[in-house]
C-alpha cells in the first residue's frame, strides 16, 4: 500500500484554478536567465574560488546574503548565518616516503606517487620504522561478515587498503551491495576505521574506477590546506599520517613484498580473507601549521502557514578550493559547475516559493553549507546542531555538481531506493515527460559524497537527483562522453568556468522547476516520508521518533 505521502500530483497542477495558479507562476519566476547570471557570477574570478578562510567566502556570502534578502528569505532563527568553528592544517611532507622491503629500499614520489597530511595538530608528524601490514579494504562491517582487521593488531603500524568494496565490479548484490558503493568504501570510512583500530598510518591504494576520479583530484585536494572541525582532543585518536598511493606504486612496492599486487587483490574480495603483514617498514614525516577560525552556513526560509516547525531543507554548497598559488597560469579553482549551477538551481527555487501568494503550511529552507569540499564539513556541523528539530525535519533536496549540457529526458537518481521521495520524484517527472533513472556508476559513492548525506546519516530523508544521463537532444551516449570530459578534465580544477559560447543551462531550469514541485507537495502535506525496506537510515529515523517522544 502507497504510503500517504505519495498523493498525485496531477491534483495539485490539474485539479482547478486555485491549484494551477500559484504552481503556473512559480514556474515563471523560474528563469534560464536568471540561472545564467548567477552562474557567470558565481563562477567569476571576484569569488576567489569561493574558499572558506579567504576574502572568497566573505565575498560569497555577501553576496548569497544579498540574494536571500532580495528573494524574501527570513533569517533563521535572527540570523542567516550559522557559524562553524574549524581549524585549517596546512603540511609540508618529505619529497620521498621510503620503505624497508626484503629486497631492499624502495622511494615514492610525492605527487607523482603520494600524497599524504595529517588532521594532528601538532608541529611535527612522522611514520619512524613503522611495520607494514596489507589490511585489504581496510572494512570492519558486521553486518556483512567482514573484518580486515581480523586476527592482527595494528597498533603503531601503517596499514595498506584498497578503495571501494570487496563487491566492486560485481553484479551479487547479496555480497555487500554488488556495484554500488557502500559507505564502507569511502576513504573517509577507511580513515576513521584505521584510527580505531590504533594504526599510526593509513596508505589507500587509488584506482580512478573504484574511487570514483582520476588521481588530479585526489592530488589537488592533498596539495591546498585542509580544513576540519575543530576537534576537542587535536585529533590526537586520528592515524598521524593518512594518505594515497597510486596503483603503479602499490605495484613496485608489493613486488617487492614478493606479492602480484593483482592477485593480492582479488584474495582481498574474498570471504576469509585475513591481513598480511609484510616484511617491510615505512620512514615518514612532515612539518605541520595550524590556525583556528570560524566559516559560516548561510541560511534563509519561508515560514510555514500552519506548521512552521516543519520544515523542507533545499541544500547546496557554496564552497569550491579557492586559490592554488603554485600553479602557473589560471590559479583559481571558479567551480562554475561545482558548485554554482546547483547554488543557482537552488536560488531559483527560492524565487519560486517567494512567488506564492499563500505559503505553504511547512516552512522551507534554502541551505547553503560550508567546506563540502573539505569533507562535507558544513552540513555536519549543522546536522548535530540543527536551526530545526530534526524529527521535524521533512526531507533534504541537495543537489551538486549539475552538468551545463541542455535539457534532459532523464532523472538520475543518486542512492535510488532508499526512501518513499524517489516514488514522488517519479510521478512528478512523469508530468515533466522524463523517467527517473538510478545512477549507473553506483560504484563511485555519490550518496556519501556530497551534503544530504550528514541529514541521511541521522535519519532524515534526503534526495540526491538531477538531469545528467539522456540528451533530450543528441541522446544517451552523447550525454555520457559529456560527462566523461568533464570528470576527467574539469572536476577540481581551474577549468571549470562559466563558457556562454558552449554551456546551456535549460536542463537546469528544469530540474528546478521539477524540484520547486516536488518540494511544494512536501510542505503542503500532512505526512513524512520514509525510508525503504533495505535501507541503512531507516532504522536510525525509528530510533530518533522513539527517542523524541515522551
Amino acid at each position: 500500500m502507497r504510503h500517504l505521502l505519495i498523493v498525485s500530483l496531477a491534483a495539485l497542477i490539474l485539479g482547478g484554478c486555485t491549484q494551477e495558479q500559484p504552481v503556473s507562476k512559480a514556474m515563471k519566476a523560474i528563469d534560464v536567465e536568471d540561472i545564467r547570471e548567477e552562474v557567470q557570477t558565481l563562477g567569476s574570478d571576484r569569488f576567489l574560488g569561493r574558499k572558506p578562510f579567504t576574502k572568497g567566502e566573505t565575498l560569497t556570502l555577501d553576496y548569497l546574503e544579498k540574494k536571500f534578502r532580495q528573494i524574501g528569505l527570513k533569517p533563521v532563527k535572527g540570523s542567516y548565518y550559522q557559524r562553524v568553528p574549524m581549524v585549517e592544517v596546512s603540511v609540508d611532507p618529505q619529497e620521498q616516503m621510503r620503505f624497508d622491503t626484503p629486497q631492499g629500499e624502495v622511494r615514492l614520489d610525492y605527487r607523482d606517487e603520494f600524497v599524504a597530511f595529517s588532521r594532528r595538530l601538532t608541529e611535527q608528524v612522522q611514520l619512524e620504522d613503522s611495520p607494514l601490514v596489507f589490511a585489504g579494504y581496510g572494512i570492519v562491517a558486521p553486518q556483512y561478515n567482514w573484518n580486515d582487521y581480523q586476527g592482527i593488531d595494528v597498533e603503531g603500524k601503517t596499514v595498506v587498503v584498497l578503495v571501494n568494496d570487496p563487491g566492486y565490479g560485481l553484479q551479487d548484490t547479496s555480497f555487500f551491495k554488488g556495484n554500488a558503493m557502500t559507505y564502507y568504501g569511502r576513504w573517509t570510512y577507511k580513515y576513521e576505521e584505521a584510527a580505531r583500530q590504533g594504526a599510526s598510518g593509513i596508505i589507500i591504494v587509488h584506482k580512478s574506477g573504484p574511487a570514483g576520479y582520476p588521481w588530479n583530484v585526489v592530488l589537488n585536494g592533498a596539495v591546498v590546506p585542509k580544513l576540519y572541525l575543530k576537534p576537542e582532543n587535536g585529533y590526537q585518536s586520528r592515524c598521524a599520517v593518512e594518505g594515497w598511493i597510486t596503483t603503479d606504486a602499490a605495484r613496485k612496492l608489493f613486488n617487492r613484498f614478493g606479492y602480484g599486487f593483482d592477485g593480492l587483490k582479488r584474495q582481498a574480495g574474498q570471504p576469509g580473507f585475513k591481513p598480511r603483514e609484510l616484511d617491510g617498514r615505512v620512514h615518514f614525516e612532515m612539518t605541520s601549521q595550524h590556525r583556528f577560525a570560524e566559516s559560516r552556513n548561510i541560511m534563509g526560509y519561508i515560514p510555514g502557514r500552519e506548521r512552521p516547525d516543519e520544515v523542507v531543507i533545499y541544500s547546496a554548497h557554496w564552497d569550491h578550493l579557492g586559490v592554488d598559488p603554485t600553479l602557473e597560469g589560471d590559479s583559481i579553482y571558479n567551480g562554475a559547475v561545482d558548485n554554482g549551477t546547483s547554488l543557482a538551481w537552488m536560488l531559483e527555487i527560492a524565487e519560486g516559493f517567494a512567488s506564492l501568494e499563500k505559503r505553504p503550511a511547512r516552512s522551507v529552507m534554502f541551505f547553503a553549507p560550508t567546506a563540502e569540499e573539505q569533507g562535507l564539513l558544513g552540513s555536519k556541523y549543522y546536522a548535530e546542531h540543527p536551526r530545526f528539530p530534526l524529527t521535524k525535519t521533512v526531507a533534504n533536496i541537495n543537489n551538486d555538481l549539475m552538468l551545463p549540457y541542455g535539457r534532459y529526458k532523464d532523472v538520475m537518481v543518486t542512492g535510488y531506493g532508499q526512501s518513499t521521495l524517489d516514488d514522488l520524484l517519479a510521478e512528478a517527472a512523469a508530468r515533466h515527460d522524463r523517467y527517473i533513472y538510478p545512477d549507473p556508476n553506483p560504484q563511485t559513492g555519490m550518496y556519501y559524497r556530497s551534503d544530504h548525506f550528514p541529514f541521511a546519516q541521522k535519519g532524515v530523508p534526503a534526495l540526491f537527483a538531477r538531469g545528467n544521463c539522456h540528451s533530450r537532444e543528441h541522446g544517451k551516449e552523447w550525454a555520457r562522453q559529456k560527462e566523461q570530459f568533464w570528470l576527467e578534465n574539469r572536476y577540481h580544477d581551474p577549468s571549470d568556468e562559466y563558457n556562454p559560447q558552449t554551456w546551456d543551462l535549460r536542463g537546469i531550469r528544469d530540474d528546478a522547476r521539477l524540484f520547486f514541485e516536488v518540494g511544494y507537495e512536501l510542505a503542503r502535506s500532512q505526512s513524512f516520508p520514509r525510508w525503504k525496506e533495505g535501507s541503512e537510515f531507516k532504522k536510525v529515523r525509528q530510533r530518533m521518533i522513539q527517542q523524541s517522544q515522551p
